[in-house]
């Protein structure tokens, strides 16, 4: 039987994401968030919808009704989506994974003596976030702190003015500059060749050189009006352990899934992790739920320990007493003693016994979903 700190006591719900930069509170919440609950009300089995809205992102929450399946309930909302009517420039809202109500099953804090956050930051992201995403029962890995990698192109307006340079037309430039483009194919008798024009940017100097336009045949580059280097994205908020700047990393489980088993496959995977990180990058564990779980189970067993030797003692000077009543008394107690010995070993040995062999068999066999994630790189401008 999966093990988690509390029973499930929230209904089936359904967290859809929307970012949309450089928009306010008020802006997010008429354009963005408005449109996306009048899609969603009406949903069949839906209760109710809290939203926030934020500086560039809206958080919307649809409540369903406990009987609703959520990845029903997830479908539902996905296809009343696509009727929201959001500005142009406002990214694709998005579903968050189903977690579990408590929150975090355990996080990480990743602290460096010499290697830069911006470096930290990417190993998190891309080598350590992946891995965990495949431990079985992990259902999301949120992290923040360290540096987001940028290239950046801060532009100098002087110069724009000098080479007669609109800033569109520097936009323009970035991202024709990171762009792959088909050619179609050279067929021959015998072969098929297929025709690419290759644009993505695998260097710096590459997006330094590249051309904004040309005036009387001499081409005006991007690093002749701007400043082009690799830097850290815009920071809002930080992550801290023991007072140094760290990237801390949150793991979230899913609801069905059992806390122990899930925690103690994470920390496997972080000690498969280990050997690959720079020598002066460490992790630490700051929060496990798996102590809550751990702590109140000794304390029923305790507690259960103390009231069956309680109990038996009372029932064993009953069972050896003497005096008026005793032909009543010492029957009685020899039942309840021996009830009571009968009842503990079943449950602290027998039916959990029982459950290891033949558990297996008692839960349902789900089938496995695989989604195809098209991944796309490009530049910060």
């Amino acid at each position: 039987m999966p093990l988690d700190v509390f029973p499930a006591f929230a209904p089936p719900q359904v967290e859809i994401q929307v970012q949309a930069s450089g928009l306010a509170p008020e802006e997010i919440e008429s354009l963005v968030t408005r449109p996306i609950e009048s899609a969603i009300n009406g949903t069949p089995g839906l209760e109710s919808l809290r939203s926030a809205s934020a500086v560039g992102i809206s958080a919307i929450k649809a409540v369903f009704s406990w009987d609703t399946d959520i990845y029903r309930a997830r479908q539902l909302v996905t296809e009343r989506l696509q009727g929201a009517q959001l500005p142009q420039g406002v990214e694709q809202p998005e579903i968050l994974p189903v977690n579990s109500p408590l929150g975090w099953a355990v996080k990480y804090a990743f602290s460096a003596e010499s290697t830069d956050m911006m470096e930290v930051w990417r190993i998190v992201n891309w080598d350590v976030r992946n891995r965990l995403l495949a431990v079985p029962g992990v259902s999301n890995v949120f992290l923040y702190g360290g540096d987001e990698r940028q290239y950046q192109v801060l532009v100098d307006p002087d110069k724009l003015k000098a080479y007669n340079v609109s800033l569109p037309e520097v936009t323009k430039a970035v991202q024709n500059a990171n762009v792959n483009v088909p050619g179609g194919f050279l067929i021959t008798p015998d072969q098929e060749t297929l025709i690419r024009g290759i644009g993505r940017i695998e260097s710096i100097d590459k997006l330094k050189r590249s051309v904004i336009k040309a005036t009387k045949g001499t081409p005006v580059l991007l690093e002749q009006v701007a400043e082009v280097k690799i830097g850290p994205a815009l920071r809002r908020g930080d992550g801290l352990f023991q007072g140094k700047r760290a990237v801390i990393l949150t793991v979230s489980k899913q609801p069905v899934a059992d806390t122990p088993t899930v925690i103690k496959a994470v920390e496997a995977a972080m000690e498969e992790i280990k050997p690959g990180l720079p020598k002066d990058v460490k992790f630490t564990k700051t929060f496990d739920q798996n102590l809550f779980i751990e702590a109140s189970v000794k304390n029923v067993e305790s507690a259960l320990r103390d009231g069956v030797i309680i109990v038996s003692v009372i029932l064993i000077i009953f069972v050896i007493g003497s005096g008026a009543g005793k032909e009543i008394l010492q029957p009685l107690a020899v039942v309840v003693l021996g009830g009571l010995v009968t009842s503990t070993a079943l449950t602290l040995l027998v039916l959990p016994a029982l459950y290891s062999l033949f558990g297996k068999f008692l839960v349902p066999k789900k089938t496995t979903q695989v989604q195809e994630i098209d991944v796309t790189q490009g530049s910060v401008v």
